[in-house]
């Protein structure tokens, strides 16, 4: 029921005109990519595909659906056993797209693949985002560790969601225990503002922190005042304290002022833990400030200012009948500013970084394949773990030029074309 009503009432009207179980290719790319971004970052196939697998209605939604008038009685009757049976192409979730990439190819009945559109376009909108985003911050942190910590910034689900595409893209953690439990990713966390005012005093705190968690912990410093916080911090843990966090205030100004008085005080290797609305400009303005590591919220969960990747998914060939062995023609979305490439392709990346396809599924022997199988005759075949997607991701930035990985705004580094001679 994850789906929009216009779903099935197609599918209702394929099935009434039989054309339902024509064979078909959808592709979902995207046309564009957020103003500024040179890249974007594939995440959500990993939840995605099991949702896919999954996929169906029982007897009260179909119910519901004959009830509102969404679906027929011979569409309610295929309904009531559906699963998908087609095959699924994807660029490997991590993997490096560009306007016109097609990340995702569906292959089967047309009735099938037209189901999948609102699911896979509302799972792949909005976990790219997350991790178009967090992967220009990871950049922009040089190798320093990222907290995901936007869960009270957006939807409890979505929060989950955010918390894994934040991290395949190199955040270091989250704040969200879900998050934790159900992906395995490191989770952190101490202290708010409300701990410390709820304590006599800011010693009184930290003291009871520092007892209940070991010297090792981040003592929240900004509270009242951050210089005085830090010469308690360090009386009540000692120089072994682990790290300070500050929320507030010129953070470049903070942190070395914060550096300095630690190091006066013999807490050389106390860290300094910085929040506050971070982003990847105000990280790159960090660059040089003796900061150990951040913390990301409302910029990451929301994709930076940008809550969607833009991705569509779009019929591009379809056949006459059904069967894999059906001669599909090529159809395409003219429309001004919203047009689409009519065929299946098959996308590959040359030595130089840029992105191509071919319509006949050739890929030159010098250039490395984008796609890989998902999902084969409705049978899930590809299932890696999140820490090698997270390593794919790593090599996938990686192989991008030194232009493209800039923080600075820009156009994308390349677009997906298709060569007739590849």
């Amino acid at each position: 029921m994850l789906t929009d009503r216009y779903e099935l009432t197609m599918y209702s009207s394929f099935v009434e005109d039989g054309s339902v179980d024509n064979h078909s290719v959808f592709e979902a790319f995207a046309r564009r990519l957020p103003a500024g971004r040179r890249y974007g970052l594939l995440a959500g196939l990993g939840r995605l595909v099991p949702m896919i697998a999954d996929f169906g209605f029982d007897d009260a939604e179909l119910d519901y659906l004959l009830a509102t008038g969404a679906i027929t009685v011979k569409a309610a009757a295929r309904l009531a056993d559906f699963h998908f049976t087609g095959d699924l192409t994807a660029y490997p979730e991590g993997e490096i797209y560009v306007p016109g990439s097609p990340v995702l190819t569906a292959e089967g009945p047309l009735g099938e693949c037209l189901l999948l559109e609102t699911l896979a376009l509302s799972v792949l909108n909005h976990d790219t985002a997350v991790a178009s985003a967090a992967s220009r911050m990871v950049s922009a942190a040089g190798g320093r560790p990222i907290i995901e910590m936007g869960s009270r910034r957006t939807h409890e689900q979505a929060a989950i969601a955010a918390t894994r595409a934040a991290y395949l893209a190199g955040f270091a953690s989250t704040s969200n225990l879900a998050g934790g439990h159900i992906y395995g990713i490191p989770t952190v966390g101490t202290v708010a503002h409300a701990f410390i005012l709820a304590h006599a005093s800011e010693r009184a705190a930290f003291a009871s922190q520092v007892e209940a968690l070991g010297v090792d912990t981040t003592l929240l410093v900004d509270t009242y005042d951050i210089e005085q916080g830090i010469l308690t911090a360090v009386d009540v843990a000692g120089p072994q304290l682990g790290a300070i966090r500050i929320d507030s205030g010129d953070l470049e100004v903070e942190s070395r002022r914060a550096r300095t008085l630690l190091d006066h005080l013999g807490a050389t290797q106390t860290r300094i833990v910085v929040t506050s609305d971070l982003d990847e400009y105000v990280i790159t303005a960090l660059e040089a400030a003796p900061i150990d590591g951040f913390g990301v919220g409302t910029r990451v969960v929301t994709g930076s200012g940008h809550p969607t990747a833009g991705m569509v998914y779009k019929l591009v060939a379809v056949a006459d009948r059904p069967g894999s062995d059906a001669t599909v023609r090529p159809v395409a979305k003219k429309a001004s500013g919203k047009g689409s490439a009519g065929g299946r392709k098959t996308a590959y990346r040359t030595p130089d970084g840029h992105e191509h396809f071919s319509l006949d599924g050739s890929i030159p022997t010098s250039a490395r394949p984008l796609q890989v199988p998902i999902i084969r005759a409705g049978q899930v075949v590809h299932q890696p773990t999140l820490e090698h997607v997270r390593a794919h991701a790593r090599a996938a930035l990686d192989e991008l030029p030194p232009s493209a990985r800039e923080v600075a705004d820009g156009a994308p580094f390349t677009t997906a074309t298709e060569e007739d001679q590849p």
